[in-house]
């Protein structure tokens, strides 16, 4: 447990991301976890891990293990279930289906997302469906939209935090209320059932014994296939880079986790970047502009695995 600590921990640090003083523990990490069962494995036979952690390890990034060569992403797609029991086995393709984009980039009392308008703006260009900002970002929005035109894929761009133990304190923040954890349940997401949860948002995969990897566990617990979430404080720009080519693979390859792996090694390749105020895409060979906000504070490396290897799948990897 300590090992994983240390290893977010010199992820996370601001004054580390220029550092590679995240390896010994991310080497480490591999040894015992990955090194003992991989040679058994065979070469190429297996594409995908799943995880299934013990309290202590929920926060770990797992695809930011590394053998001394290469990341562990650089080899397998990866994800997480609270259980086996709760993951979903059936495939369902979703590269035709709508999504339902929601965020906020101002709050009364919390900090300005400014990359938020411009995710929406990527996933409506890429994805048929609707999307609601700021204003529109209302509890009411969000069950109505599902009620009149149920979408396969949801995705709330917005401040969260998940504090353990405490069901009623842990909460999506929308425009004008919070969504609570202890709330989750009563959305209707399994009827019919939600194919991916997305949030974009701070530390939704955090997990407690009581409730396994945080709003994505409970996602997945109460109906939803699939969930993308983050181990931690997201950079607003790292987000929106990982994004927006999250959702342009999505649309050609068949498992979420594969779309999340080729996304993560975008930016890990620096394919994916930051050139003069503008982001580009590696896929899509696209650019967005940043918002003012944005280019005025960050111009960051975006290979370095803060910005990409907290956001993980949780439940069917496909």
């Amino acid at each position: 447990v300590q090992t994983g600590t240390d290893l977010r921990n010199n992820l996370v640090t601001s004054a580390r991301r220029q550092s590679t003083s995240y390896l010994p523990p991310a080497q480490q990490l591999y040894q015992w976890l990955i090194q003992p069962i991989e040679d058994e494995l065979g070469t190429g036979d297996i594409d995908t891990f799943l995880f299934s952690m013990d309290v202590g390890l929920r926060s770990l990034p797992i695809a930011a293990l590394h053998d001394g060569e290469q990341f562990l992403i650089e080899k397998y797609s990866v994800g997480m279930v609270p259980s086996l029991s709760l993951m979903e086995a059936d495939y369902h393709p979703i590269e035709r289906e709508s999504v339902l984009a929601m965020g906020a980039s101002s709050f009364e009392s919390l900090p300005p997302l400014f990359a938020v308008p411009a995710e929406l703006e990527t996933i409506s260009e890429l994805w048929q469906g609707e999307d609601f900002l700021n204003e529109s970002f209302t509890l009411e929005n969000l069950v109505q939209a599902q009620l009149q035109n149920p979408a396969q894929v949801i995705h709330l761009a917005t401040h969260a935090e998940f504090k353990a133990g405490n069901a009623n304190s842990s909460y999506i923040q929308m425009w004008d209320e919070q969504l609570r954890l202890s709330d989750i349940h009563t959305l209707g997401w399994d009827q019919p059932a939600v194919d991916l949860l997305v949030l974009s948002a701070c530390q939704t995969a955090v997990g407690s014994p009581e409730a396994e990897m945080g709003f994505a566990g409970l996602s997945v617990a109460t109906g939803v296939k699939s969930a993308l979430a983050s181990l931690w404080s997201v950079s607003d720009l790292g987000t929106l880079a990982l994004m927006s080519e999250f959702y342009d693979q999505l649309r050609s390859v068949p498992l979420k986790s594969e779309a999340l792996q080729l996304a993560q090694l975008a930016m890990l390749r620096g394919e994916t970047r930051v050139e003069a105020g503008q982001l580009l895409n590696a896929s899509t060979r696209s650019t967005v502009t940043l918002p003012v906000g944005l280019n005025a504070t960050e111009n960051p490396d975006l290979s370095h695995p803060y910005y990409w290897s907290g956001f993980t799948m949780i439940g069917s990897p496909w």
